[in-house]
């Protein structure tokens, strides 16, 4: 493979994917696509390829490429903030962003693995198959099941084109401070604890959340590639664990020893049981994840990035009672 192309190659999972592609293939010329909305320029330290600087839903392809075209992409860029009120914005990028992509790789049919998300399921609880009718909650995940309809009918006309997503699950690890509110459980609670805080979880801490490891999802997403086959497969752990148990998890790896703060969940539909079926993953793409929650986040912590810009809290002096 002599060419791969990444958009949203400065995000999250798109610098570990990046990063990850340095590596395995170390002969092919790499070129990130970003416009730094959803990702930060410090994630692609140690990145040695191109960087084209643009809003994929707006760049004109061919003036920048010049009709060049890769042997494969990964496609990641998007707008991931789920909490964002303009749903034209973010259904208008992220989907004619995909879809102005498809139309200038046509031609050669490039090989093309794009993100989706689990957040395509809906709100109910349980173990979440790719059998089950897809119920979006908020306009981020109505325009990624817009991506695979767009993608469904796209591989319709076009068999022998390969077109593949994966519907990722809640990730977590390195290069994932820069989101801001949008960043991981695991973030956010141990920038809690290392400030010396409670980490504050909904009552009673029991929720389910199937927490996979970036590692696990750059392989995944790879795999994807590698089968040559197109369709949609989930992207998670297939191992749904507590709130509780991240908590555990982390004081193990932070050294604290912190203990939860409950306090009322205030939405009135919240879900309470997130789990990636996990077979057809195993199956089709010939990989199934690596890390437990615990080798996660030992891993994460081990490359700093948990850590990063933030100071651990001093213990508390006992305080001496004047005579």
């Amino acid at each position: 493979m002599k060419s791969i192309w990444v958009t949203g190659g400065a995000g999250f999972i798109g610098s570990n994917l990046v990063l990850r592609l340095q590596e395995e293939f170390s002969g092919a010329a790499l070129t990130v696509i970003d416009d730094f909305r959803s990702g930060s320029f410090p994630n692609l330290e140690g990145y040695r390829g191109d960087f084209i600087a643009g809003d994929i839903s707006r760049l004109d392809w061919d003036a920048e490429f010049r009709g060049r075209r890769p042997d494969a992409i990964f496609h990641l860029a998007s707008i991931t903030d789920t909490t964002l009120q303009d749903q034209k914005i973010q259904t208008h990028d992220n989907v004619e962003g995909f879809r102005r992509l498809l139309d200038y790789l046509r031609s050669e049919k490039t090989p093309i693995v794009y993100a989706s998300s689990a957040a395509t399921y809906g709100i109910r609880a349980g173990v979440n198959r790719l059998s089950d009718p897809l119920a979006p909650a908020n306009a981020y995940a109505f325009s990624k099941v817009q991506l695979e309809n767009l993608a469904r009918s796209v591989k319709a006309e076009e068999p022998n084109w390969q077109i593949a997503g994966l519907r990722y699950f809640n990730v977590y690890g390195p290069r994932e401070g820069h989101k801001g509110v949008p960043a991981s459980m695991a973030w956010h609670l141990a920038g809690q604890m290392l400030a010396g805080k409670r980490p504050r979880i909904f009552k009673h801490g029991e929720q389910k959340r199937d927490f996979v490891y970036v590692n696990d999802i750059v392989a995944m997403t790879i795999a994807a590639l590698k089968s040559g086959k197109s369709g949609v497969w989930n992207a998670g752990s297939g191992r749904p664990r507590t709130f509780n148990e991240m908590i555990e998890g982390l004081n193990r790896v932070l050294k604290t020893t912190c203990q939860p703060e409950y306090f009322d969940c205030p939405y009135p539909f919240y879900q309470p049981h997130t789990e990636a079926d996990m077979s057809a993953t195993k199956r089709d793409l010939k990989i199934e994840p690596k890390y437990s929650l615990e080798d996660g986040l030992e891993d994460y912590c081990k490359s700093g990035w948990l850590t990063r810009g933030r100071a651990k809290a001093a213990p508390k002096k006992k305080q001496t009672a004047v005579r």
